[in-house]
């Protein structure tokens, strides 16, 4: 491969490079309410027991659902649901049931009160691990305890946010199994 011409970045778009894995739509219950938000600042952090780590905002309405029940579900759409991943990080949860208003099918968890999305390819059901720094970072640790995968989406077609109202797909798959060394796989 021959170099590569580059050129000065602005630091505030590093993220148009640098975004962690696939938007994912994190569903939360408390009492009786149950909201929808979309999330892309998240991380696997370790894989047994499975921890995943995700920053909320104490401005979102989600955020004190999920503190207070200290357990949700993170969804994984597919490029198909795209406007409604959009639409659901374009409204509050306080103002409408995202649920009936944007269209997505609620389903009861079997580990975690906060429903899973029929529509999502994927769904992982979480206890909170670590609340140490959720204060000071709004970091939330998460212990996977349920995970639904629908195993007949062999390629799924993931977005990814690059700002600035933009997404890439993710979908196809580089095999390189042969290639590993055992304890990297």
């Amino acid at each position: 491969m021959s170099a590569l011409r580059k050129s000065d970045f602005p630091l505030i778009d590093v993220r148009q490079h640098l975004e962690t894995g696939p938007i994912v739509l994190v569903t939360s219950a408390w009492k009786d309410e149950t909201n929808i938000m979309t999330m892309g600042w998240h991380m696997m952090m370790q894989f047994s027991p499975a921890l995943f780590g995700c920053y909320i905002w104490t401005g979102n309405h989600s955020y004190e659902l999920i503190r207070n029940s200290q357990q949700c579900v993170i969804n994984v759409p597919t490029a198909e649901l795209a406007a409604q991943v959009v639409a659901v990080g374009n409204c509050s949860g306080a103002a409408i049931d995202k649920f009936s208003e944007i269209g997505l099918t609620p389903l009861p968890a079997q580990r975690v009160k906060a429903p899973l999305i029929k529509e999502c390819y994927a769904n992982f059901e979480c206890q909170l691990f670590d609340a140490n720094l959720i204060g000071e970072y709004g970091l939330f640790i998460w212990e996977v305890v349920k995970g639904h995968v629908a195993m007949s989406v062999k390629n799924p077609k993931t977005l990814h946010y690059r700002g600035e109202g933009k997404f890439m797909v993710a979908g196809e798959t580089l095999d390189l199994h042969e290639q590993f060394l055992a304890q990297n796989l």
